[in-house]
């Protein structure tokens, strides 16, 4: 397969300039995760279609697909080019060539914005306490109240005893009511660094008169200085009242003076719509999930404040976009744009929901570019098709599930693979008269079913619904045997997991995150590609000096 390729210079190049580029690398996670360009989002080719429109919604976006040489980039941009994107180029020599041409090569995940909170403390020696010293508050009787930064199910997994969930943007606007009293001290935590960081300096910049600190190394710090966190808390800082919520607009108004976040109105907006085809537009709603069900603006993706900040790439792939910030009365809105200026993000600004004559109400339908194609080529078997199927020994069932998914249960007799390796897979499978695929609820087993490899076959079927359709349809599910065809290298495996499986305790795969992510401010420096402001922060800095 022969496709246009870029070197590294011509990429580096353009990620330093003005222009629009969207980086997309298209390994599986675990294989991004040990090193990758620090611009590049992760977008396995296994569920390209599932992301891209969203990650990548203007067509004409110059998008550079990266790997390790394996492949798997030519085979995504040709995927793209069917999709409908025409500027599409794979990055030459993959991820080893942009090591020898001596540019830096990241690890980890959402690592723009992980060493975005490193440097942000740095600039402004962000106040924080230890874990033990967060003890010893807690055992003298202190006037405090810990906040988490973290959503809520990461908040209901483990949080420090006490603490209240008030995800990342929520806390200037959530604050007022958790703390009135101006001597109660406020403890802003999360998992491990950066929302406790950015969290803290977010209620400092806003001038609150309490005392800020993060909790240091978070979740992970409280856990490995032997303290035990609770699991299944469920209290939620509540709304504020008109009164803080007044407090919380004069405060973030200062901010976005200082910061340079605008407003604009839908005139405006929907100009920028008009030219979406030309400059890419990303409509990013950042209230609660729950606000955002009931009632939004119609073409708008929900993206809590907080979560946007702590994992940019998960919403924007594109560089110097047009970035809309959707918000009801302001507060959220401003202080996730600020970071996102600060972040070295020049086309953010904010909308207020107030304007928009009609509202959208329940989740946003996502769009799945190709599988309506795919769906309608598909052959399909139902749930007593492929039973019978199995009691005659007749097929192959391959689960296309993540790896986790499969692992917790399956149909039995089912091999695990990941799509972009399916015919590898087949290889390790025994001979069939039938390839059945089937997923977790059956989309990515469709489009999977439209590859190179399916159509030169004509034994392969699709399970209707996939697994969803399976457990439907009264059959049974199963967590062994548990059969690999492939390696399960297609999930993250988080510090805090008890399964994992690289033979790291927790403790020690804790140890090497909080590491890994303390040493990002020294990398950074070293990588002419970030433009983290430091203007800006200096300004804030001068301005909380001057009240």
């Amino acid at each position: 397969m022969s496709v246009d390729s870029v070197t590294p210079a011509f990429v580096h190049a353009a990620l330093v300039g003005d222009g629009e580029i969207a980086i997309v690398d298209v390994r599986e996670i675990q294989p991004f995760d040990e090193g990758h360009l620090l611009w590049a989002v992760s977008l396995p080719l296994s569920r390209l279609e599932l992301r891209i429109d969203a990650l990548v919604p203007r067509r004409s976006t110059p998008i550079v697909c990266c790997d390790g040489g394996e492949g798997l980039a030519a085979r995504a941009v040709a995927r793209l080019q069917d999709l409908g994107y025409t500027d599409v180029t794979e990055l030459a020599g993959g991820i080893s060539a942009w090591d020898a041409a001596g540019y830096e090569v990241f690890a980890g995940v959402n690592v723009p914005s992980k060493a975005f909170g490193e440097f942000i403390e740095h600039q402004t020696d962000t106040p924080s306490v230890s874990a033990d010293e967060l003890a010893a508050m807690f055992e003298r009787g202190e006037d405090l109240v810990v906040l988490d930064s973290r959503p809520v199910p990461e908040f209901r997994h483990f949080s420090v005893p006490g603490g209240v969930c008030c995800p990342g943007a929520e806390l200037v606007y959530r604050v007022g009511e958790m703390a009135p009293d101006p001597e109660t001290t406020v403890v802003v935590n999360c998992a491990g660094r950066t929302r406790s960081i950015i969290g803290a300096q977010s209620l400092i910049d806003a001038g609150i008169p309490n005392r800020v600190v993060a909790l240091r190394n978070g979740i992970m710090g409280w856990k490995l200085a032997g303290h035990e966190p609770l699991t299944g808390e469920t209290q939620h800082a509540p709304d504020p009242s008109p009164r803080s919520l007044r407090h919380a607009q004069d405060a973030t108004a200062q901010i976005a003076e200082r910061t340079g976040v605008t407003s604009i109105d839908m005139e405006t907006l929907d100009q920028w719509t008009s030219e979406s085809d030309e400059h890419t537009l990303y409509l990013l709603d950042v209230r609660t999930v729950e606000e955002f069900g009931a009632g939004h603006m119609p073409g708008s993706v929900h993206a809590a404040g907080g979560q946007l900040v702590q994992s940019t790439d998960s919403w924007i792939a594109t560089r110097n976009a047009r970035i809309v910030l959707i918000d009801a009365d302001g507060v959220r809105s401003t202080m996730t744009a600020g970071w996102l200026r600060r972040m070295g993000h020049p086309n953010v600004v904010i909308f207020g929901l107030d304007t928009v004559p009609e509202l959208e109400q329940g989740p946003p339908l996502s769009r799945i570019l190709g599988l309506d194609a795919a769906a309608e080529a598909a052959s399909f078997v139902s749930a007593d098709e492929l039973a019978d199927l199995i009691a005659s020994d007749s097929c192959a069932v391959i689960d296309l599930s993540p790896s986790p998914t499969y692992r917790k249960r399956h149909i039995s007799g089912s091999w695990f693979s990941t799509r972009a390796r399916i015919e590898h897979a087949l290889q390790q499978i025994p001979v069939a008269e039938t390839v059945v695929l089937t997923s977790s609820d059956g989309v990515v087993a469709t489009l999977a079913a439209d590859d190179d490899w399916a159509q030169k076959r004509n034994d392969v079927r699709v399970l209707r619904s996939g697994n969803t359709g399976w457990v439907d349809a009264g059959m049974s599910m199963v967590a062994d045997p548990v059969r690999l065809a492939d390696e399960a290298d297609d999930y993250w495996k988080t510090p805090l997991d008890p399964n994992r499986q690289d033979g790291k305790t927790i403790e020690q795969a804790m140890n090497d995150y909080l590491s890994w992510e303390v040493a990002l401010d020294e990398q950074i420096e070293r990588d002419a590609t970030t433009r983290f402001s430091r203007t800006v922060i200096g300004g804030l800095t001068a301005m909380r000096a001057s009240t």
